[in-house]
């Protein structure tokens, strides 16, 4: 896999003549999650042994490449199998546009099956589909779709890979797929209803024709930890690394913390690190969101708020400490800064998701009818990955009957369609 990452590297530096062969790209989503990587690269490296052309077959990860630090999961497993992150393409190495005008494009998608609107020009490079979401595509005879409602994606690509050319599995690539599948189906846990027959056939496919590979217990464990560790960023990368944006009368940033809100606020110039995060972005008042287990496995949430305007963070305050539908249950607590709120939510079932339509009324509010655009983030922000831990939260349905552990489990599972 080296080699291949190092010769595709070369080949996009040295292939800038129009009259030599074109590329293939295979192109995960623009979550850049760890299935969507581990997919991106096992897929591209299939192709290069397979395919019968000239033309370069180049994995690229769907985002910048300076936002690949806040997806601390992939690089974890990519070092963990011995792969070094800089080897990686990534979409702002590679003008696929000017491809695409020369002709000299192809794309195979996996892990979505339709390109953004911000990328609908370059829809009719598209050859190829290789996903497990729903189908949103429509039928094209010149596109090869590939489409099952699975646990993770990677199981596709392993099926794929298993019948068509087993011997480009080894080690290191088994590795990258079977820790993608154990993580994206918690574990292969049927309670946490992730998991598909499919899914756990090509799991122990790759366990047993490889039985060097890490346990499945605690590769998993290693892979939950990894994915919520945020040590090491800095607050703007902590923010960014799983945020929403809401536009109206003002701007707002929801952010969700992979650590407890004391934690938080302790950090070292807190207040001057948010003042400039929100004069970069435009923000007018963020609020971040937490979500921790207790000792003995309980969840609790806690949130903050934080304006350089005194009036908009209490304001943003009182709104949702008098909101109904949810009503949060807020319980202020002490915070060092006198530009923070900080608050115990009662609530732990109210996620971002219940949160947000909240933001979104309140600045219809406050507004009239001002607030506009959609509660999706801006494109200048890297999307959530998928499988966010606050989308949305496994008891959300009521309590399920299962153990401790697996109810962290499926606090951890993606909350949207991934």
């Amino acid at each position: 896999m080296e080699n291949f990452l190092s010769g595709c590297r070369r080949a996009t530096q040295g292939n800038a003549d129009e009259t030599s062969p074109g590329f293939h790209v295979v192109l995960g989503n623009e979550a850049c999650d760890l299935d969507s990587m581990v997919c991106a690269l096992a897929y591209a490296y299939f192709l290069s042994k397979t395919l019968q052309s000239e033309t370069v077959v180049l994995p690229v990860l769907n985002v910048r490449q300076s936002e690949l630090v806040l997806r601390s999961d992939n690089i974890f497993l990519l070092r963990q199998t011995g792969l070094c992150p800089e080897l990686l393409l990534f979409r702002d190495q590679l003008d696929l546009r000017a491809l695409q005008r020369a002709g000299r494009l192809q794309l195979t998608l996996v892990d979505h099956n339709v390109l953004p609107s911000s990328d609908s020009d370059l829809e009719e490079a598209v050859v190829e589909v290789i996903d497990h979401h729903l189908l949103e595509r429509k039928p094209s005879a010149s596109c090869l779709v590939t489409v099952e409602t699975v646990g993770s994606c990677a199981t596709l690509v392993t099926e794929r890979i298993v019948q068509k050319a087993p011997e480009v599995l080894d080690q290191q690539l088994a590795q990258l797929l079977y820790g993608t599948i154990l993580l994206d189906c918690v574990n292969m846990a049927p309670e946490a209803g992730k998991v598909t027959p499919k899914d756990s056939q090509y799991a122990a496919a790759l366990q047993a024709r490889f039985p060097g590979l890490p346990p499945r217990g605690a590769m998993f464990q290693s892979l939950h930890n990894a994915k919520f560790d945020v040590s090491g960023l800095t607050t703007e990368q902590m923010l960014l690394k799983d945020m929403k944006a809401v536009t109206g009368d003002l701007n707002l940033a929801v952010s969700v913390l992979y650590i407890t809100l004391e934690e938080f606020l302790q950090r070292s110039d807190l207040e001057d690190e948010l003042f400039s995060f929100c004069q970069k972005f435009g923000f007018h008042v963020l609020l971040a969101m937490t979500i921790s287990f207790s000792s003995n496995k309980e969840p609790f949430r806690q949130l903050a708020i934080y304006s350089h305007n005194y009036y908009y963070m209490e304001e943003v305050g009182q709104y949702l400490e008098q909101a109904h539908s949810p009503a949060l249950l807020l319980c202020p607590i002490s915070s060092p800064h006198p530009h923070i709120k900080a608050y115990l939510q009662g609530n732990t079932l109210a996620s971002r998701k219940k949160i947000l339509p909240l933001v979104k009324e309140f600045l219809g509010q406050r507004g009239g009818d001002g607030c506009h655009g959609d509660l999706e983030e801006e494109s200048r922000f890297p999307p959530t990955p998928m499988n966010s831990l606050v989308e949305g939260s496994p008891l959300d349905e009521g309590l399920p009957r299962i153990s401790a552990q697996a109810l962290e489990e499926k606090f951890s599972k993606m909350a949207g369609g991934h």
